[in-house]
């Protein structure tokens, strides 16, 4: 931490709970991001969505934190910092977008996707990952249902190791577990960066000064 520091780098790291998250403050990190169990990949083993964890966050942290899990959109931006972030981290949202370099058919399975459609794998292992489901995600649960705390990592290697290249580059979607937020199912487009931001930046303004401000 003091190379970075000393080399002007400022440090946001990922935390899944507000323990982890004062570690990294007592540390020097600049910012965390709190990730909430909403979140596509690794939401840790606590299970705590963001409705609690922000809150949690805010009244404990002294640095700034950004939201992550469940952020799609104006009222995602509103909410997280009514909730006390200064801010959101888009994973699956922005996967989502033209400018993204990745696959169409990983594009167009987000839209597709609902927020029933993702699943919790490798809890046994305790790395747990959201990811969306397909049948190779099918095929490795069986496997974890089958073998039960007997489970290690070699057992479903071939449906989550090396599969990102041919299912972000390829669009060979059934190959292996990629991870996706349950935010999934608040994507229905594919715009470009620059059309979702400047949206949820009007449609947040509106929100904050005329729906809100009726209250």
């Amino acid at each position: 931490m003091p190379a970075l520091k000393e080399a002007g780098i400022k440090v946001i790291h990922k935390c899944t709970s507000v323990r982890h998250s004062l570690k990294a403050q007592s540390i020097g990190c600049d910012a965390v991001s709190v990730d909430g169990f909403e979140c596509g990949g690794h939401p840790g083993e606590d299970d705590i969505p963001n409705f609690i964890l922000l809150p949690r966050a805010a009244d404990e942290l002294e640095i700034p934190f950004v939201a992550s899990g469940g952020m799609a959109d104006a009222r995602s931006l509103v909410a997280a910092m009514a909730l006390g972030a200064e801010g959101i981290n888009m994973g699956t949202r922005f996967i989502a977008t033209q400018d993204a370099p990745v696959h169409q058919n990983v594009k167009d399975a987000i839209v597709n996707a609902s927020e029933l459609d993702t699943r919790l794998i490798m809890r046994s292992l305790t790395n747990t990952e959201r990811v969306l489901n397909n049948h190779a995600v099918e095929r490795l649960m069986e496997k974890e249902k089958a073998l039960g705390d007997k489970l290690r990592f070699e057992d479903i290697v071939d449906e989550v190791a090396g599969v990102y290249p041919k299912i972000m580059h390829e669009g060979t979607m059934e190959v292996g577990a990629w991870s996706c937020g349950m935010v999934a199912g608040l994507v229905s487009d594919i715009p470009t960066v620059k059309d979702l931001i400047d949206s949820i930046m009007t449609e947040a303004d509106s929100i904050i000064n005329q729906r809100l401000s009726n209250f």
